[in-house]
């Protein structure tokens, strides 16, 4: 399995635990992105841009793998998730920019470039 899938696998796992331990908390903050990604302004795909950059600057690997796979899936190209992360770049200096790293190792296993 690979690396950007294994950090997918630990968000689902570490959701399950956390929904069967403290489901009131979970269940709480679940509701919460639900509700604050619901807005009609911005596309799916706007928002999955933008949590790509914030995923870059937070440094979470967890995350930047998440919402690549989500950018994609809503119909981002690599060109535009790349330049989210150096969004990011630009706002955050240099650690955000080591954080290129497992964004594009989520774009490689994600999003493929074509030859």
């Amino acid at each position: 399995m690979s690396r950007m899938q294994e950090k997918l696998n630990d968000v689902a796992a570490l959701t399950k635990r956390l929904q069967q331990k403290y489901p009131t908390e979970t269940n709480a903050f679940l509701g919460f992105l639900n509700r604050a990604e619901a807005g009609p302004a911005l596309s799916l795909r706007e928002k999955e841009l933008i949590n790509v950059g914030l995923a870059v600057a937070a440094q979470c690997e967890w995350c930047i793998a998440f919402h690549v796979q989500q950018a994609v899936a809503a119909g981002a190209s690599r060109d535009e998730i790349a330049e989210a992360g150096f969004m990011a770049v630009i706002m955050h200096g240099g650690p955000a920019y080591m954080y290129m790293t497992p964004l594009f190792e989520a774009l490689d296993e994600f999003l493929p470039e074509s030859d």
